[in-house]
């Protein structure tokens, strides 16, 4: 079984937010590879890495980097697939992060999600493959209707709950 997406941490301690996406790749049992790698510690590396994944069958990659979150950008300067950034919250609330995956060069674009947004860039690394795979589409959009019927169950719970002055 050979991966089809790359998630890519800073370091091992990034993993606590990074797992998510591993949990649903799982989940849509999408074969994926897990690795530590650092823009500023392994950069040889990261070149590596970076320039041999389409080649080795990989689609998209997440990375999640913290503080100077350079390690998204470095990655998507060396290769020509997808890029999702994962900004973690390690200072300054994450905004240093946001800052130096977001603020892309023109030419090298890295798509951003939210601060220790791992489940989102998993689920948008899934809707780019969807686009060519009509299997995990259908799979997509069942996920999708889960969460409808998570939203609705909870309301109805919400209905049962009493209070003096609520009217519904």
């Amino acid at each position: 079984m050979n991966p089809k997406v790359s998630i890519i941490m800073g370091s091992t301690s990034d993993l606590k937010v990074m797992e998510k996406a591993a949990q649903l790749f799982d989940e849509f049992e999408i074969p994926f590879e897990i690795n530590a790698l650092s823009a500023h510690r392994t950069p040889e590396e990261v070149e590596v890495f970076a320039k041999g994944a389409k080649d080795r069958g990989i689609k998209v990659i997440i990375a999640g980097a913290g503080m100077a979150a350079h390690l998204p950008g470095v990655i998507a300067a060396m290769t020509p697939l997808p890029v999702i950034g994962v900004p973690i919250n390690a200072s300054l609330s994450g905004f240093d992060s946001i800052l130096a995956i977001l603020q892309m060069p023109p030419g090298i674009p890295v798509a951003t999600v939210a601060v220790d947004g791992a489940l989102n860039a998993a689920i948008l690394a899934v809707q780019m493959m969807a686009t060519g795979d009509e299997k995990l589409m259908q799979k997509l959009v069942n996920y999708k209707q889960t969460l409808k019927q998570k939203i609705v169950k909870a309301n109805q719970e919400l209905a049962e709950v009493k209070y003096k002055f609520k009217t519904n």
